[in-house]
């Protein structure tokens, strides 16, 4: 099974916006961990923006 390409571009994107992390950094995690910090990104996003 593979991972979408753009999906995998939207996690990295994601993740760099918020984190500040290089490309390279972001590219040397498992895709497990990739997709897992987006994860925890997108729970702190939603949670943030409930408490306005």
């Amino acid at each position: 099974m593979t991972y979408a390409t753009d999906r995998v571009h939207e996690e990295i994107a994601y993740i760099a916006y918020h984190f500040h992390w290089s490309l390279e950094d972001i590219l040397d995690l498992e895709h497990r961990d990739r997709r897992q910090y987006a994860e925890q990104i997108a729970a702190l996003v939603t949670r943030a923006t409930a408490e306005r």
